[in-house]
């Protein structure tokens, strides 16, 4: 038996519940990360809020134990990047790990030029997805189509861009370059924006690098490095996880007296004076002082949505104790390529 198995035989695996914001290092995917970050904190349960290319770095919200079931509003949130388009070549993946298909000459660009093209790419957009995405064709990821040399069809999508950045950039690896910092709606691929851009110019155009600064409102100031977090002894580990009511905290407050909070928590609807109408509120008991869920309020009902277990609020209120330091590795930390609860 080698060294690096009968060492994973040891880590004992916990209940974690809470959000660990994430700087993702350049080169790993986003499951690769989350599969590290979950080995150091040897949680049980985990997931990402949304997946970043390989070659993208930036926030990268994990969620862990009772913090998986309120990912979807992060997957939904608006989010900002900073990006460097290479002008001048386009490439089979619009990014730099692809291969040059086409090599076009470079217009002048002068900083009326840049505005124009702020201009015309600001506001809604229909995007075509690039073949190397992950969404599904008849069951296949593009990307899969995308290495076989197969182009399928598909269909638009309806982004919005809400602000758009473009300055002159130098970068070693082209004649010309262009900084774009966007703002933009969910769904928005930055590497086919990058490549519009291009084809607007006339001279193509794929990214250099990609880094997300924000997403829905976690900025890239308050992330942890998986560098760091190796270095760090658990208690320190723990203490950078957010609470699972991180990913609601816009939302407003419903707290619930020890009789209704008990009966919410079993799926019940309890009725009376919660405020007006709303689609989405956060739900705290009283005694103790416990955050239940997620509900919604109509015509003077609290339905719950979102729920945690007893047994989660539980762990939550009286985390498990630590035991003995355990060092674990990053190189080591986690076997690569294994499944994660949310792309």
């Amino acid at each position: 038996m080698t060294q690096t198995s009968s060492h994973r035989q040891k880590i004992q695996r916990r209940p974690v519940h809470g959000v660990l914001l994430l700087d993702k290092p350049l080169g790993l995917s986003s499951n690769q990360a989350l599969q590290k970050a979950k080995w150091l904190l040897r949680a049980e349960k985990a997931g990402h809020t949304g997946t970043l290319d390989p070659l993208a770095t930036g926030v990268l919200p994990l969620c862990f134990g009772a913090a998986t079931k309120f990912s979807q509003l992060q997957l939904d949130a608006d989010k900002t990047y900073e990006a460097v388009l290479l002008l001048g070549q386009k490439t089979t993946t619009a990014d730099a790990e692809g291969e040059v298909i086409e090599t076009r000459p470079i217009p002048e660009i002068t900083p009326e030029l840049l505005q124009v093209m702020t201009q015309r790419f600001t506001g809604p957009l229909a995007q075509i997805p690039p073949m190397y995405s992950a969404l599904k064709k008849d069951g296949k990821a593009l990307y899969e189509y995308a290495r076989k040399g197969e182009e399928v069809e598909r269909e638009a999508r309806h982004i919005t861009i809400y602000k758009l950045n473009m300055a002159l950039a130098q970068d070693p690896r082209a004649e010309v370059a262009i900084k774009i910092v966007v703002s933009c709606s969910k769904g928005t691929y930055i590497r086919t924006l990058g490549e519009d851009i291009g084809e607007a110019l006339g001279c193509g155009a794929h990214l250099g690098s990609l880094r997300r600064i924000e997403t829905g409102g976690f900025v890239a100031a308050q992330c942890v490095t998986l560098a760091a977090l190796e270095a760090m002894s658990e208690a320190e580990r723990d203490a950078c996880l957010l609470p699972p009511q991180t990913l609601v905290n816009d939302y407003p407050v419903v707290t619930l007296d020890a009789e209704n909070a008990g009966r919410f928590l079993s799926g019940l609807r309890r009725r009376g004076q919660w405020g007006a109408d709303a689609p989405l509120v956060q739900v705290y008991g009283s005694a103790p002082a416990a955050f239940l869920g997620t509900a919604h309020i109509a015509a003077d009902e609290l339905i719950p949505q979102r729920l945690l277990s007893p047994i989660e609020i539980q762990n939550i209120l009286q985390p498990a104790q630590p035991p003995p330091e355990v060092f674990l590795p990053v190189s080591t930390a986690a076997p690569l390529g294994a499944g994660s609860f949310q792309h």
